[in-house]
This record gives structure tokens, C-alpha cells and sequence, in this order.
């Protein structure tokens, strides 16, 4: 069995920063790419950033660009996303993803290719 979760949520002002983190146990971590999306009431779940089994190359939605950073230590079963400079449009609850299936060295932006997700963290930035 499958197990994603998050940490690291909070309330913070504008312009500071946080890190979130996830542990994912049940499947060999390491195989797989992972990655983090958000979700603010009433609109779609939305891509955040994605790493690939081997952190050899990660993608980033446009607005998160320059501010977020994902990383990975397969040695401990976890993914974080540092988050700098945020904003009130980074409200939001954070979930985290893992893979359906392997994806030999690349990333995917598409909720459909995450099978397993964690419950969520929430983010509130205030301005």
C-alpha cells in the first residue's frame, strides 16, 4: 500500500518563505518521478513542479518559476519544495505525487499520470 504525506504547510506573509516536504512509502522510491501540484476552492487541481527519479531534471509552472525549487533524497523516501518569495496567489493546499508508472527521464505536468497523492497541506500567504 501506497503512502504519500506532507508537512511543512503554514500561515506566512508576503515574502517569506517555506519549505514542504513528503515522504512516500510502499513503492521503490526511487523509481519514480514525483511532484507537487496545488488547489485553491472551486478551480482545478494545478501543477506546481515535478522531479524526475533521479533529479536529473525538474519542470516548473510558469507562475512558480524562479521562486520555487523541488529536490529529492531518494535515501529517505522524501521530496520537498522550497517555496521563496511568496506571494497571496500562493494560497493554496499543496499536494504531493508520485508517478502511476516509470517515466524513464522525464517529467509529466498532468494529474492523470499521478496515481498515488497525499492529503494535502494548506498554504496561506497574507499580504
Amino acid at each position: 500500500q501506497v503512502q504519500v504525506v506532507e508537512s511543512g504547510g503554514g500561515l506566512v506573509q508576503a515574502g517569506a518563505s517555506l519549505r514542504l516536504s513528503c515522504t512516500a512509502s510502499g513503492r521503490v522510491f526511487s523509481m519514480y518521478a514525483m511532484g507537487w501540484f496545488r488547489q485553491v476552492p472551486g478551480k482545478e487541481r494545478e501543477f506546481v513542479a515535478a522531479i524526475t527519479w533521479s533529479s536529473a531534471s525538474t519542470d516548473y509552472a510558469d507562475s512558480v518559476k524562479g521562486r520555487f525549487t523541488i529536490s529529492r533524497d531518494n535515501a529517505k523516501n522524501t521530496v520537498s519544495l522550497q517555496m521563496n518569495s511568496l506571494q497571496p496567489e500562493d494560497t493554496a493546499v499543496y499536494y504531493c505525487a508520485q508517478a502511476r508508472r516509470v517515466y524513464a527521464g522525464i517529467t509529466t505536468r498532468h494529474v492523470g499520470d499521478y496515481a498515488y497523492w497525499g492529503q494535502g497541506t494548506q498554504v496561506t500567504v497574507s499580504s
